[in-house]
């Protein structure tokens, strides 16, 4: 795997929320580091212990499940919910990523399907971004609905913290998994996936992946002071390559099947990069 020096500081000189002074009050299940699964990885199989929490926007996803990795306490957050439940442009990060910081969350590793835009990304291939590109709309974009303490603009330049970004090559090193260090995802709204003038028009942008969800997740979670960082697991070519005319588009079936195909993979993943983080 290659790398790249990872730049920037972090914490970003930030929002200036004073957020611990409005966090919703609940015990502390006493774990620093999350995992938030996207779509097809919905719970840990050694979790040993789940976590309701509510959050000035009601409740996250699903429950948070609480699981020993190396001797870490893991949280796990469902993203869509149990079953899949919420389309992409109804999960509240705000929710979700508020309760994680509740209970003692200070890092996040999540994971996310997207599709490829170039062709050197094939189906189960590891990719772990550096940039994102926002083309969603409609959505709650900030946890700042007043700025009646004053102005809250947070640092956005480098959307994914160093530290965390380092953590998921470090143990892709380590498991001798081999990960696309970099790359920029462009987030669309969703549920439909994209025509073949978008995905033309995305790669004219110089976007490698595409994916329903890491907006406004990590803009949240730069808000929250959380290190956040991703890794996506590759499930096709979108609405297929130019040089390949005869490629069909992406369907939900494929995206599911290759995603549950590599799981496995992505799940120790996830668990090593936040075990080591924790």
């Amino acid at each position: 795997m290659q790398k790249q020096e990872l730049s920037g500081t972090w914490p970003p000189r930030s929002s200036g929320l004073r957020h611990d002074a409005h966090m919703t009050h609940t015990p502390t299940a006493g774990a620093a580091v999350a995992v938030i699964g996207g779509s097809g990885f919905y719970d840990l199989d050694d979790a040993v212990e789940r976590v309701d929490v509510d959050t000035p926007w009601g409740p996250p996803a699903a429950p948070i499940a609480v699981a020993e990795h190396d001797g870490c306490r893991v949280a796990f957050l469902a993203r869509h919910g149990v079953g899949h439940r919420l389309p992409p442009h109804a999960v509240d990060s705000r929710a979700n990523l508020w309760a994680l910081r509740s209970i003692g969350v200070r890092s996040v590793v999540g994971t996310f399907a997207c599709g490829s835009l170039t062709p050197d990304l094939g189906p189960g291939s590891f990719v772990v971004p550096d940039q994102l590109i926002d083309q969603t709309s409609g959505r709650p974009h900030t946890i700042h609905d007043t700025f009646a303490d004053g102005p809250r603009h947070a640092s956005f330049a480098d959307p994914y913290e160093p530290g965390a970004r380092r953590a998921i090559l470090d143990a892709a090193d380590a498991q001798v998994e081999v990960v696309r260090d970099g790359s920029t995802v462009v987030v669309v709204n969703g549920p439909r996936f994209a025509t073949r003038a978008e995905s033309r028009w995305y790669r004219a942008m110089g976007a490698h992946l595409i994916n329903m969800t890491q907006s406004p997740e990590a803009v949240i979670a730069r808000e929250l002071d959380l290190a956040y960082a991703a890794v996506g697991l590759v499930t096709d070519f979108d609405a297929g390559l130019d040089d390949q005319p005869d490629m069909a588009p992406v369907d939900q079936h494929q995206v599911f099947r290759v995603f549950a195909a590599h799981l496995p993979r992505l799940r120790r993943l996830a668990l090593a990069a936040a075990a080591s983080l924790g």
